[in-house]
């Protein structure tokens, strides 16, 4: 269902600050549909040789399990469409219309390796939010639709409107294509540890603070030694590079939504710009303003 809604209330927000889309939800044969939810959406016509700017093709649960219908494939190829889009498991129909062939794709991450076996030919990113290929375009799952319907916006009307767009339905304007699917926090289970817990919703809450070891410990009342434990114990790293996986997504974001290189620093809780760039050529070999230029706000190939 957000599938549909998600980019479809991107674009009728679009049209309050002045953009003119006309949405049109379409069907192979114009019959209504029935959402995973059990909801049903009421299709407006069939999908026709009609010159559409945009084919936005939505997930479903039946496509990583079962075969993409026919005629479901063929009304993904409609030749009128100059953007053909696809939202989470919306790529397998692209993929059985033959359009990924020979192009880099994304989809959710639960699929992405049956996605690739599908469609050897396509290079699939499983980490990606969303991939702009051509005038080819696939998102990962749930609120990336959103991601990419406000990369259309900015594409078609600019930064500005896309970013009123942001505001107005509260979300971040917007997450890169080439960011990854998750944050730190969701790389691995929860921990099950109290102590644990504790320390990362307070990092979490607030990157900026002093999240020194001795200042982390501390806060619990247990040694250094003990926290170090408990955090290899639950999550398979440090205290110390928890804080800085945290305080590198921040300045991903940050540096998104076009603050300077040193601003995100700041404002991600380096202590300065220079410990931050380490981390960029740590994690990404690139430093921070090679990163702005090459993940703008909306992505290019």
């Amino acid at each position: 269902m957000l599938d549909v809604a998600g980019p479809a209330e991107v674009f009728k927000e679009a049209n309050r600050f002045g953009a003119d889309y006309r949405i049109v939800l379409l069907s192979p044969t114009g019959v209504d549909v029935t959402s995973s939810l059990g909801v049903r959406i009421a299709a407006d016509q069939a999908v026709s040789p009609a010159a559409f700017d945009t084919l936005l093709v939505s997930g479903s649960d039946y496509f990583p399990r079962d075969r993409v219908p026919d005629d479901l494939a063929a009304a993904a190829r409609t030749p009128a469409a100059g953007r053909v889009v696809s939202i989470c498991t919306g790529a397998f129909v692209l993929a059985a219309a033959g359009l990924l062939d020979g192009k880099r794709a994304t989809t959710h991450w639960q699929v992405a390796r049956e996605l690739a076996a599908r469609c050897p030919t396509c290079r699939v990113e499983p980490d990606a939010i969303y991939v702009r290929d051509g005038s080819t375009y696939t998102s990962a799952g749930v609120t990336a639709g959103i991601d990419l319907a406000l990369a259309l916006v900015e594409e078609d009307h600019g930064p500005d409107l896309a970013r009123d767009v942001a505001r107005a339905l509260v979300v971040y304007m917007q997450r890169a294509g080439g960011q990854s699917q998750f944050s730190a926090p969701l790389q691995g289970p929860p921990p099950r540890s109290p102590a644990v817990r504790k320390i990362t919703d307070r990092v979490t809450a607030d990157p900026r603070a002093d999240h020194s070891l001795g200042a982390l410990a501390k806060h619990l009342n247990v040694s250094t030694r003990h926290l170090i434990r408990l955090f290899h114990e639950e999550l398979s790293t440090t205290p110390a590079r928890y804080v800085e996986s945290i305080r590198f997504d921040l300045a991903r974001a940050l540096l998104d939504q076009g603050h300077t290189a040193t601003q995100a620093a700041a404002l991600a809780g380096f202590p300065s710009y220079e410990s931050m760039r380490r981390v960029f050529a740590a994690k990404l070999s690139i430093s921070p303003a090679a990163y702005q230029r090459r993940f703008s706000t909306a992505r290019r190939a």
